[in-house]
């Protein structure tokens, strides 16, 4: 069995009295922990003020009158105030990461009943967060005086890791499929990959302050799931700011700096008066810089600094400023492959690229399809205050067309409500028919056989030095050229080719998969990859 240790401050007040042959007949909590039938203290860590020393002998003495198995060791804590939050942390912790623990062969108990309230705050906090890796130990004194001293009063033990607590763990697991259904925003998703990474972006938003870069293709919904993560840390008390949004792509020169930064009055031509910027708009809420890929290499740097030390200097000002805010970045280029290309800074790459997720497209969540449609169609009522809905027939039409191969949806869900919206304006009666589908049909085919992806030719396979391909594999290798050229990145373009076979791996490496394969017939990423990023 491990040795129990109850570490504990002394009680200057409940564990002493003046009456030194009475004072066994007074309720003493530190005592008392040590005279209880049902916990055996095999050690005590007594913490107390030098200025009573004298007292905190007398209670080891005491203590190894009632149980002479407890070892009292008695620990002196400088501190000139115990009121003092800062000072008594301070002290609390200093020895917290002196103490040689050993939670395999012992087993600790935190009394927060002796000390001043400050002091008993501080341990909780401590022991919160595992600098005190054992469990909180109250103690109260019996019913009645005259029960004293036969009965040494109650203990109560209590486990600060809340998953062991049945109802409380179903509580919080309610609340994370809450976040998760938030940012899925309602929608019942059935893509496996998608599900399994809002479930972990929900983890990560709760958990950590550090920067989310998300990448994926454009119209994937990186706009949207930012807004969403802002609105479940704010939910969660976790963020008191705005949530502030820009697209870098639509920022150039000097209004790049000054519109994330701010400036003084004066600091350029046109500067008439003072601006704040959005960073310091974004303190203590949420900042997300879609598109960071298009910031230039002089705000990639002023960012990089705000990120590290949360202080900037604005343009024209000579004092620097603060802004206490989290960071979602969204792109859909490689950005390793801006950094190889000197158009990305690699140390703010490294710094916003803490956790990274990829936003599948539409087309790579063709099971989704059918919950968007129908919360595109909610969102349409609520903004026209009118309900449309399909004719049977006009819905499955469209679910076919919509799910096939055939549909590339080229600009992701931004497609899918500018359809939505098309059949549901045109609708009459508020009833979308299989005359309005048949339209929208052709409409979307005629889109996207003028706006080819990324200016790549109908046969992706144009162009690129093969020999005599079997219809096998010609037929497989276009639909890899494919997935390759609307993908950011070679470990992108792997994840989604590879999706359900990398289930069932132990450990996977989606990229040198798809690297070996290209290399099968001579190709290399460099050769297939996105034309933006060439």
């Amino acid at each position: 069995m491990p040795r129990t240790v109850v570490i504990g401050l002394l009680g200057t007040t409940l564990d002493y009295s003046r009456d030194v042959e009475g004072r066994w007949g007074r309720w003493r909590p530190t005592l008392s922990i040590c005279q209880q039938e049902t916990l055996v203290v095999d050690r005590l860590e007594l913490l107390c003020d030098p200025r009573h020393r004298a007292m905190a002998q007398q209670l080891a003495t005491d203590i190894g009158s009632a149980s002479p198995e407890t070892e009292v060791r008695i620990h002196e804590l400088a501190v000139a105030d115990w009121w003092e939050l800062e000072e008594v942390y301070g002290a609390l912790h200093d020895f917290a990461r002196r103490y040689p623990f050993e939670p395999e062969e012992e087993e600790y108990l935190i009394h927060i009943t002796t000390g001043t309230h400050v002091a008993q705050i501080c341990l909780f906090l401590l022991t919160e967060a595992r600098y005190l890796p054992g469990r909180l130990l109250q103690s109260s004194p019996p019913g009645r005086r005259e029960h004293l001293p036969v009965e040494p009063g109650r203990l109560r033990i209590f486990d600060l890791d809340l998953s062991r607590y049945d109802r409380l763990a179903s509580r919080f697991q309610q609340e994370q499929r809450e976040a998760t259904t938030h940012l899925k925003s309602g929608i019942a998703t059935a893509n496996r990959v998608f599900n399994r990474m809002i479930e972990r972006i929900e983890t990560v938003a709760m958990r950590s302050r550090e920067p989310i870069l998300l990448m994926g293709p454009t119209g994937a919904g990186k706009s949207h799931l930012a807004r969403r993560v802002y609105e479940v840390k704010q939910g969660r008390r976790l963020l008191e700011g705005r949530f502030v949004e820009v697209n870098c792509a639509t920022l150039r020169g000097d209004g790049a700096m000054s519109t994330l930064f701010g400036h003084v009055k004066g600091a350029f031509t046109g500067a008439q008066r003072d601006r704040p910027g959005l960073l310091r708009a974004a303190d203590g809420g949420l900042l997300f810089l879609d598109e960071i890929g298009e910031l230039g290499l002089d705000e990639q740097t002023m960012l990089l600094r705000a990120l590290e030390e949360r202080r900037f200097l604005p343009l024209g000002e000579d004092q620097e400023v603060g802004s206490d805010f989290q960071l979602i970045a969204g792109t859909n280029r490689d950005l390793a492959t801006e950094v190889a290309a000197g158009r990305f800074r690699a140390d703010l790459f490294a710094r916003i690229n803490c956790w990274s997720f990829t936003l599948p497209g539409l087309a790579e969540r063709r099971e989704d399809i059918e919950p968007n449609l129908d919360y595109e169609l909610e969102r349409f009522a609520s903004r026209h205050g009118s309900r449309v809905t399909f004719s049977r027939e006009a819905r499955s039409a469209y679910l076919a067309f919509a799910r096939s191969l055939d549909c590339p949806w080229r600009g992701n869900f931004r497609d899918l409500n500018a359809s939505v919206t098309r059949m549901a304006t045109l609708a009459p009666g508020g009833r979308i028919t299989t005359a309005e589908v048949a339209e929208e049909i052709d409409r979307l085919r005629q889109l996207w056989a003028a706006t080819p992806p990324h200016g790549v030719e109908d046969d992706p396979l144009a162009g690129l030095a093969l020999g005599e391909l079997d219809l096998f594999d010609r037929v497989q290798l276009a639909e890899v050229v494919r997935v390759c050229r609307s993908s950011p990145s070679l470990s992108a373009a792997g994840r989604r080719l590879f999706a359900v076979s990398r289930e069932g791996r132990s450990s996977v490496n989606d990229a040198d998969r798809l690297r070996k394969y290209l290399a099968r017939f001579g190709l290399e990423w460099a050769t297939v990859r996105p034309s933006s990023l060439v």
